[in-house]
């Protein structure tokens, strides 16, 4: 039996950032992971091996093909018609997966931390018992525990996985060839980023929404011009349509559904990719035998530092309520070790970042507009378009724009969303500001270097105040 100080169950984002804060902090630490590759455990969780960057690898790869064929003429390029080796393309997707993967391992040996590969299960306040593939336990006791189990895709029960005609994101970033076809369950951020992939490689794809907008997380003309980018590009949506179940036809899969009159439809297609979401996973964890509290929706039940009921066990990331996001992840796990430590917990998660991988990006932060009107909040609101942007035409960007949500009588920043050029990278300025309490005029006042797309998020507060630039 081993003592630690502390023990994290799951090597996600959210774990392994806790344990190499924990270990900064002087604590002797050990990290559970069960994900492995043989004899050599996989540490990062999903984002890393499965989720996050996997998907972004490939969303690289396809927008430099979606350049070529489509862009590349008009900067006087001449290549012919582009191809994709799509071996090549997973082949460079996994080098990059293993990379990362290689350099979390690096970082628990630099920080001295020990990694326990098995299946970690929870069997009482600071007890954990580590079972390996080859069946044999070990217990662990520890002054705390924190689970960072992270979360694993909702299957539906009209449509289940079969890994082939049927499939979640895990299948969805290494099919061997583009579909033909491909249909998409879900207008999310998966299947929005996953349904750019194979569209721009060729792939016919549908996505089917039970609700009347894409993403409904966002502002609603925020998400309507998103669509229409997006329509531009090739993919088609059904809105307000409920899928009921899937059949096959000469081995290939149909959709049926009925849409918002009630009507019965169908889609045919070669692959159906349900991105519907994810739930937390507590399955062969032990938590509910060992007593942890669960929320109606089935996530660990914690309270504003993290703490479940049980002493000395915390929970973090996918698992607790909040979007099921890496970067939450990891904020909460630097958190909770800080807090571990005795210090306080300085986590705002209003100024949690959400962002859409497409092309343009989507990002955005704090309230939406309607989100500010219902907290009885008088709001004042700039936009500015990426086409009045120097950078923009330059780079023959021109889609999108910068909102910005301020309240009326004091002009702090409430939030802000932008659909544009690197929108994820350019959201970081807005969220900063919005961290110290600033106002639209901080922005506006900042100086910011031409030309660049940043210009416009200064536009864009400058229009807050009634004294655009550019539009």
């Amino acid at each position: 039996m081993s003592s630690y100080d502390l023990i994290i169950i799951g090597a996600g984002p959210g774990g392994y950032v806790c344990a190499i804060r924990a270990a900064q902090l002087g604590m002797k630490v050990a990290i559970v992971e069960k994900r492995a590759e043989g004899p050599k455990v996989r540490l990062g969780g999903t984002c890393l091996n499965v989720g996050c960057i996997p998907s972004k690898a490939l969303l690289d790869t396809s927008e430099h093909f979606a350049n070529a064929s489509k862009h590349f003429a008009e900067h006087g390029i001449e290549v012919g018609k582009p191809a994709i080796n799509v071996a090549q393309m997973l082949k460079r997707k996994d080098k990059v997966v293993g990379t990362l993967v290689d350099g979390v391992s690096f970082l628990m040996k630099k920080n001295k931390i020990e990694v326990l590969t098995g299946t970690g299960v929870l069997t009482g306040a600071g007890a954990v018992t580590v079972t390996g593939a080859d069946g044999k336990a070990a217990e662990h006791t520890a002054k705390n525990v924190v689970l960072a189990l992270g979360s694993v895709p909702i299957e539906l029960p009209f449509l289940k996985y079969d890994g082939v005609s049927v499939v979640s994101s895990d299948q969805a970033i290494s099919f061997p060839k583009v579909p033909e076809k491909l249909l998409v369950v879900g207008g999310g951020v998966i299947g929005l980023e996953l349904g750019s992939v194979w569209s721009r490689l060729g792939s016919q794809v549908t996505v089917i929404e039970f609700l009347p907008q894409i993403c409904p997380f966002l502002d609603a003309d925020v998400a309507k011009e998103l669509q229409k980018v997006l329509t531009r590009q090739g993919m088609a949506f059904q809105l307000e349509t409920k899928v009921t179940g899937v059949r096959q036809v000469d081995g290939k899969p149909v959709l049926e559904a009925t849409d918002k009159d009630g009507k019965a439809v169908t889609f045919a297609g070669d692959v159906v990719l349900v991105a519907v979401g994810r739930r937390p996973y507590i399955e062969s964890s032990g938590l509910e035998a060992a007593g942890v509290a669960l929320t109606e929706r089935k996530r660990v039940k914690v309270d504003h530092d993290f703490r479940t009921n049980l002493p000395g066990v915390y929970a973090i990331g996918d698992l607790i309520d909040g979007p099921m996001l890496a970067h939450k992840a990891e904020e909460e796990g630097s958190t909770v070790a800080e807090i571990i430590s005795g210090q306080k917990n300085v986590l705002d998660h209003d100024l949690i970042p959400n962002v859409v991988y497409t092309w343009p990006e989507m990002a955005s932060v704090g309230l939406t507009e309607a989100e500010a009107k219902k907290r009885g909040l008088t709001v004042k609101v700039g936009k500015a378009l990426f086409i009045a942007n120097g950078r923009s035409k330059a780079a023959g960007e021109n889609d999108g724009f910068v909102k910005l949500i301020a309240d009326a009588k004091t002009d702090k920043v409430l939030g802000a969303a932008i659909l544009g050029p690197r929108a994820s990278d350019l959201l970081a300025e807005i969220t900063a500001v919005m961290a110290f309490g600033g106002a639209s005029e901080d922005i506006a006042r900042t100086c910011h270097s031409h030309p660049t797309f940043s210009e416009v998020v200064k536009d864009a507060a400058l229009a807050v105040l009634g004294r655009p630039i550019s539009s």
